[in-house]
């Protein structure tokens, strides 16, 4: 099994979520760099998704998991960022094709549309998955302005 140096980050909405996310690849065996936010008061996930997005471009992490309500907030910001390629993941079957087709190096989890059984999946399927290059390679090159 791979082990993964993972940085997470969450708004309010995702805290709970994060929470759990963090524990469970923990229980993975996997380093995990919890960027916040550490409550369910309530925050601003562009100030989270930024300093998630830093870390990664930085290459200081491997790969990462963002969480919000919807996932929409914190991937568009995440998004803004080169180097990062944050796809919302609602189920396992988009996590893996967003690693296999898209290399995407942040999942990103609609913490009030799942739940810890869901989450568990997509989270196995998204750092069990690997890009596959080829033809997507290309692809992947054309997304960074």
């Amino acid at each position: 099994m791979k082990t993964y140096n993972v940085a997470i980050a969450s708004d309010h909405a995702g805290y709970r979520m994060k929470e759990f996310v963090a524990g469970y690849l923990l229980s993975k065996g996997y380093a995990v760099n919890d960027l916040g936010t550490h409550s369910d008061e309530s925050v601003d996930y562009p100030v989270y998704a930024h300093a998630l997005a830093r870390i990664v471009a930085a290459g200081e992490c491997d790969l990462a998991v963002s969480l919000c309500g919807s996932a929409n907030g914190i991937s568009m910001t995440l998004n803004k960022h080169p180097k990062v390629r944050a796809a919302i993941c609602w189920c396992p079957e988009i996590a893996a094709l967003a690693r296999q087709h898209n290399d995407a190096n942040v999942c990103s989890l609609p913490a009030r549309f799942i739940d810890e059984t869901q989450a568990a999946a997509i989270l196995d399927a998204f750092f069990d998955a690997e890009f596959e290059g080829g033809r997507h390679q290309r692809r992947v090159e054309m997304i960074d302005l």
